[in-house]
Order: structure tokens, then sequence, then C-alpha cells
């Protein structure tokens, strides 16, 4: 790869650019081997030092190196198990509440707030792009951007059908309820990449930017709706300023959403010709919360659980993400069992 940039090449040109990209992202991954083998070097010195003198300083300083090269390692693995095409990109994640009423709703907006505070937390610039208020409580839908580095590759095995089981706080008789949501998580698809967008397809429409409960927050009309009629996507943006800024943002997704569809719909021709045929129906969640008559968050590809609910409502997701990637990993690899694991 440094040999054929060395050659005459084409700087504009798309390959040039996949190419410039891919060897960024080569040379991070070596970064973090390179940091993990330094780290561990140091835990072994420790280690030696202990076994020519064991004091109890010395144990507690290699324990101490001990469990900060755990942490290391787990913080590492995570981005050096992401090798898909647009897994570094930004990640556009929509949600939508399902079967459940009000306590779908609500449990949508639960969803909503923990994949805005996993992101903040993790230093990620998060943008409420739309977001559609519920009658009662919570939200019918919401679509969010988290800008950063490997944020499509960290929240893609997000993708999927959720499902909360508890006592319902809008039940008057304190009845279980189980409610579902789905979530949609694609990557920002960025400038270089082509998809055809022509304006005689695009039904734009403004409207004025509206808080939750329907109240008006602007009073002009600063909203964005674009149809694209052909294929009947529709994306909204309200979070922006101006009109201006909420189109480029409407047009930047509706792009990203169409470069999707369009992969989409090779695999589906490839599984056509293979035989294969995905069940995408209601019932298969991925992932289920219950907080009654026990609590645990149980994810059901890798079976890993987590019994801090809170805390994974909080945004503590990242063990149900490295576990994800791991399960995918091994799933390519044709290697079905998986261990449970938990948390």
């Amino acid at each position: 790869m440094e040999k054929s940039f060395s050659q005459n090449v084409d700087w504009s040109s798309p390959e040039t650019k996949r190419l410039i990209k891919e060897k960024a992202q080569l040379e991070e991954r070596l970064k973090l081997f390179e940091e993990l083998q330094h780290k561990f070097s140091e835990l072994k010195e420790w280690f030696e030092l202990y076994k020519a003198e064991p004091e109890l300083e010395i144990l507690k300083g290699f324990l101490e190196e001990l469990k900060d090269f755990e942490q290391e390692f787990l913080e590492k693995e995570t981005t050096i198990l992401l090798s898909g095409e647009y897994d570094q990109s930004s990640a556009i994640l929509s949600i939508h509440a399902g079967t459940g009423g009000t306590d779908a709703q609500d449990f949508a907006y639960m969803l909503l707030r923990m994949y805005v505070r996993w992101a903040e937390k993790r230093g990620y610039n998060v943008k409420v792009v739309d977001a559609l208020p519920g009658e009662e409580a919570g939200i019918k839908s919401a679509t969010i951007l988290v800008e950063g580095p490997w944020a499509y590759g960290k929240l893609k095995g997000e993708k999927g059908v959720h499902r909360l089981i508890r006592i319902s706080p809008f039940d008057a008789n304190a009845r279980r309820h189980t409610s579902f949501a789905s979530v949609t998580v694609i990557p920002e698809i960025e400038e270089e990449v082509e998809v055809e967008i022509r304006p005689e397809d695009l039904r734009i429409e403004t409207m004025r930017a509206s808080g939750h409960g329907g109240q008006h927050v602007n009073k002009t009309e600063t909203a964005v709706r674009i149809t694209h009629l052909p294929t009947g996507i529709v994306v909204a943006c309200q979070n922006e300023r101006s009109q201006y800024l909420n189109k480029m943002t409407a047009l930047k997704i509706l792009k990203s959403k169409l470069y999707q569809l369009q992969k989409q719909k090779l695999e589906e021709k490839k599984e056509e010709l293979i035989g294969e045929k995905r069940d995408i129906s209601w019932g298969n969640q991925i992932r289920s919360y219950i907080l009654h008559p026990y609590k645990v968050v149980k994810d059901h590809r890798t079976q890993f659980e987590a019994f801090k609910v809170d805390e994974v409502l909080d945004g503590e997701i990242d063990d149900f993400i490295r576990e994800y990637l791991l399960w995918s990993c091994e799933a390519n690899k044709r290697e079905p069992n998986h261990e449970k694991r938990k948390a």
C-alpha cells in the first residue's frame, strides 16, 4: 500500500480516497497492538521483579498494573474487532415504538436516552435529528446522528427488535406489560460515495420545529421533511437553527438511507440466488430488558446477561457491544458454540 502511494496517483479519485482511509485504519490497528505489547512488557517486568523480590508492595504494584492492563485490553479489543467497510463511520440510529401502546412509546424514549448517554460518555457528538413525541409519554420515533470514529461499528449490533417487560407505570391495576421497540443503525455515508438523488424525485416540505408534547419552540418554519418519491423514504430534521442546515442534514441522512437500501437489495438478491431467507418477524427480539419479576438484560444472540439494569439503561452497554462483536467474529468463522457469559 505504501508503494502504491509513492507512485503517481490521482489523489482526488474515489479509489485513492478509499485506500487512504483503509491505510489509516490499518495504522490505527497497528498502533493499538503496539500499545498493548508495550503495556504487557511492563506487566512482565513487574512480575519478574516480584519473583526476584517477593514483597507486598511489589505485589500491590503488579496487581494494579494487571488491573489497568485488563481494562485497557477490553477497551482496545472492541476497536480491534471492527473490520467492516464502514465501521469507522459516524452512525445514524433510529428508534420506533412498536406494540405496547404508551408503554412502548415510553420504552422507545428509554432506549433513546440509553444511546444518547452511551455516546456522550464516550465523547461522541450527538444530534437528535428528529423526534416524534408520544401521545401520553415517551416518543413514537426518533433519529439521532452519532458523530465520531467507530460509532457505526460499535452501534451496528444494536439493530433489531428490543423487548421490555415490567410493571406498567401507566396501568392503574399495576399489571405486568410487554412492549417492543425497533432500532435501525446505518453508517453516515461520506461525500465521495456516489448516490444519485435527482431533484425531481424529492418532495420537500417545511414546518415549525416542535418540542415534546407538540409545543412550538420556533415561530418560523425551520423544520424540513424530505420524501424520496421513488422509494417512499421520508427523512425529517428539526434540530438545526436554520431551514437550510436542516435541509442539508436531511439530505445527508437520505443519502445514507438510499445507499443502505442499494446494499440491502444486493444482499437480498444474493440470498435469493443461494436459497437463504432470513426471518425478520417482530417476535425475533435481539435483547430483552426484564424489570419484573427479576431484573436482567439479556442479549438473545450472544446469551450475554447483565444484572445491573439501571446502569445499562443509563448507557453502560459496552459489554453488550463487545460480546456482539466477539459473537459476530465467531459466527463468521462458523463456530456456533458461544458460551454464556454474565456480568
